[in-house]
């Protein structure tokens, strides 16, 4: 049953029907009314009350006349049930809210890297078509949206590389050129491309550990021969290409908008292209709004995470 269908139906009844007939004979003070009211068989809730009366040891109630009056221990389970039915209550109404079709909540996650200016435009896209959705935002690095993904708290995560693991689906929707980053006063400035290896034992300026870059990055240097020498380590792009710029080191970075005293070199050998895509967790139920932003990235990844036609390519 969908949380929507549970929401509209009697909820104390679904989740805690011990509590919700108790409630209801202890505010009616009669089995007959409170049956009818709501929609149980007064033999079946006879049956509940005394049930209940059984697995906690104590009366709930007293017989007066045609009638029930609480007993001691009876008033005492009202107040707490009346408030744990009220949370239940509330709690529900949340879970009915967030998987509202046209106003549910959806919360994506995504890398530092993307945040500029790749999340702005899948927003900005799928806003248009759902404009009342609730999108919540969680920007941090490839290991910990991966954790997030798996227990739930992130449905929906932009990130690289793609994980291969069961449990996680990973769909690959586009690639990103990450540039051989130097000082524009550095000696393969004003070349046109250049070699990872040329500028082995050189000061590195490398993205931290738990970035997904931190290990491609080491990868390619690898492939191109050399270890790279770590001068500082660092997770926002912005601040690497401003260390770059004050002539701290070299950087593998993301292409992004040309910044004073930096150049952004092609990078010829080896191919420095990493995989972006999107993961959420396998199985489960998904609500619509989560489904519907799943499907948008799907379809419009491909376009949306590639390169910026604004950011310019050159020095």
């Amino acid at each position: 049953m969908h949380v929507l269908d549970i929401y509209h139906a009697d909820m104390h009844e679904l989740l805690a029907p011990a509590l919700h007939r108790f409630v209801a004979v202890a505010q009616d003070g009669n089995l007959t009314r409170a049956a009818e009211r709501i929609g149980v068989p007064q033999p079946t809730l006879s049956r509940s009350i005394a049930r209940l009366e059984d697995d906690l040891g104590i009366a709930l109630f007293r017989r007066v006349g045609r009638g029930l009056r609480l007993t001691p221990a009876g008033r005492t389970l009202q107040t707490r049930a009346e408030a744990a039915l009220a949370e239940l209550a509330a709690a529900t109404a949340e879970l009915a809210g967030d998987a509202d079709p046209a106003t549910g909540l959806v919360t994506l996650g995504f890398l530092g890297t993307l945040g500029p200016e790749v999340v702005p435009r899948i927003l900005r896209g799928f806003r248009d078509a759902h404009p009342r959705i609730r999108i919540d935002l969680v920007q941090t690095q490839h290991a910990a949206l991966l954790d997030r993904v798996r227990d739930g708290t992130v449905d929906l995560a932009l990130t690289s590389p793609m994980p291969d693991e069961p449990g996680l689906v990973a769909n690959a929707l586009a690639e990103e050129e990450l540039r051989l980053t130097v000082p524009s006063g550095h000696r393969l400035a004003d070349e046109p491309v250049a070699d990872l290896a040329e500028v082995a034992g050189e000061p590195f300026l490398q993205f931290a550990r738990g970035y997904g870059l931190h290990g491609i990055v080491r990868a390619w240097c690898e492939q191109a021969g050399f270890r790279p020498r770590v001068a500082f380590e660092g997770g926002e792009t912005a601040t690497l290409r401003g260390l770059v710029g004050a002539g701290l080191g070299v950087a593998l970075l993301p292409l992004g908008p040309d910044v004073p005293g930096v150049v952004q070199l092609p990078v010829r050998t080896p191919r420095t292209v990493r995989t972006l895509g999107m993961v959420h967790a396998a199985g489960g139920r998904r609500t619509v709004p989560v489904r519907d932003l799943c499907d948008f990235v799907a379809e419009h990844g491909p376009r949306l995470l590639g390169p910026d036609p604004r950011a310019t390519v050159g020095r």
